[in-house]
């Protein structure tokens, strides 16, 4: 009888399906419980979303007739700064659509806070969502909405007013679209300018760390000036801000018979309500996930399934400035628990082109390498599903074993037997000879878990050979 090399069974016998991984996936099943939640219905009388979309393919009729333009003119790439929004481009563009060169000008730019356009670099690409405007009427309530949060870029500030008054300003605009939303109707807007005045000197009370009465006289005088004189600035403050968001179509301006009014338009009240209802998801979560750091949101969001996830994320990150969010979402993923690791890159996603400058310089760190670079290729415009194919086979490997340390924190014995199958490589022998030279910190840790959960008793004394010589620096 002929004597065979150990390995040859395991490598026959143990052949690994050729998938794409799924890392977070993955991970997120370790620890899903899935919760029932009925689905809120806006408030009686908004329009069904069909004219919803109807009204925001209104709004943003220019933004699409000049991305469409600059598509067929430049075909899939538009350069830049000689795209639609300058220079002789912009006077063709004016001249081809009857519009003019300030029109042109203002849609571009709505175009691309839209994502009608999307800006890689030096040029400008047709976005996802002007590919499927005709045809789906959630891209473009979601386009719509993505311009109604950049209210604030669409119409110039007023000059001469400190970056910080016009700040405040737009931190406290939510709360005055509340109250236009609970109306229900036209709200004067002397009514609104007490109540913005209110917000801004709350913000700047909860800013205050050093109590007036505890500041010598010499410095306590002179902020409390500051402030009073940034406190006159509001009524032109609250004009800009009413007119940026009448400009989105998200309300009305009528100048009245006594005194002007604001009135929320259908769009604008069913977008006050999707973020109120957001606030709501996450306050209702066990956490309460809206008023903690970002660690303890992720590990509140980690037992929700995808949709309900990303809702919470959404208004965690609505109650934070996005360049905070974005350093506090990387702190979290630099640190040891992968799975809060794979969870801060979803919650990235919410963030969008905000993020993208912070992620980009994040490709350096061998930690968040191949999470950095799926993110990045899918904000380019790469399918998830083929996403992965940006990876090395190392860096591949890399991510392999951090999901698998995520499961093997947080899940049970048997999906991590089942992650085998979301490995690149064909068999185990080779999968095992390639965890031991990626260098993950948590490589022996995980061999020794799948080992302990296998049911083969011949892939299992692989599995911990291989841990023990990771242990040990052997080969």
């Amino acid at each position: 009888m002929t004597s065979r090399k150990p390995d040859e069974p395991l490598a026959r016998n143990s052949r690994l399906r050729l998938v794409r991984p799924r890392a977070l996936a993955t991970a997120r099943r370790a620890v899903t419980t899935r919760r029932t939640r009925p689905a809120p219905r806006p408030p009686e009388g908004t329009p069904p979303r069909a004219e919803l979309a109807r009204q925001a393919r209104h709004v943003l009729a220019d933004a699409v007739r000049i991305a469409r333009w600059a598509a067929v003119e430049h075909g899939a790439e538009a350069p830049l700064p000689t795209g639609p929004g300058a220079g002789p481009v912009q006077e063709r563009a004016a001249a081809a659509l009857d519009l003019t060169p300030g029109q042109v000008r203002a849609g571009w730019d709505r175009a691309r806070l839209a994502g009608l356009v999307e800006l890689h670099g030096d040029t400008a690409r047709p976005g996802w969502r002007l590919h499927a405007w005709d045809r789906d009427d959630s891209a473009v309530l979601r386009g719509w909405v993505a311009l109604f949060d950049a209210w604030s870029l669409v119409h110039p500030a007023p000059e001469g007013v400190a970056p910080s008054a016009v700040a405040e300003v737009v931190e406290a605009v939510p709360q005055v679209l509340s109250l236009l939303q609970l109306s229900q109707g036209p709200v004067l807007v002397p009514a609104l300018l007490d109540l913005l005045g209110q917000r801004v000197e709350e913000l700047r009370e909860e800013r205050c760390e050093v109590p007036a009465s505890e500041q010598p006289p010499e410095t306590a005088d002179a902020p409390a000036r500051s402030a009073r004189s940034a406190l006159d600035g509001l009524p032109a403050l609250l004009d800009w801000a009413l007119e940026g968001l009448a400009a989105v179509g998200a309300l009305t301006l009528d100048p009245g018979t006594d005194e002007r009014h604001a009135t929320l338009t259908p769009l604008g009240n069913w977008a006050v309500w999707v973020k109120l209802e957001q606030i709501c998801v996450a306050a209702q979560s066990p956490a309460g996930n809206i008023e903690q750091s970002a660690e303890d949101m992720l590990r509140g969001c980690a037992r929700l399934t995808p949709g309900p996830a990303r809702d919470e994320y959404r208004a965690w990150l609505a109650a934070r400035t996005l360049s905070s969010a974005v350093s506090e979402l990387l702190a979290v993923a630099r640190g040891e628990d992968a799975l809060l690791r794979g969870l801060a890159f979803e919650a990235l996603r919410v963030v969008g082109a905000p993020a993208e400058a912070e992620v980009r310089a994040t490709v350096a760190e061998p930690s968040l390498r191949p999470y950095a670079l799926l993110w990045l290729a899918e904000y380019e415009g790469a399918d998830p599903d083929e996403a992965q194919e940006v990876l090395t086979r190392e860096e591949a490997t890399w991510l392999w074993v951090d999901t698998a340390a995520a499961v093997a924190d947080h899940g049970e014995s048997d999906l991590l037997v089942r992650h085998l199958d979301s490995a690149v490589q064909g068999t185990v022998p080779a999968l095992l000879d390639e965890v031991r030279a990626v260098g993950h910190p948590r490589t022996v840790q995980v061999l020794v878990a799948l080992a302990a959960a296998h049911p083969d008793p011949a892939l299992a004394k692989a599995v911990r050979r291989a841990a023990f010589q990771v242990h040990t620096g052997g080969a």
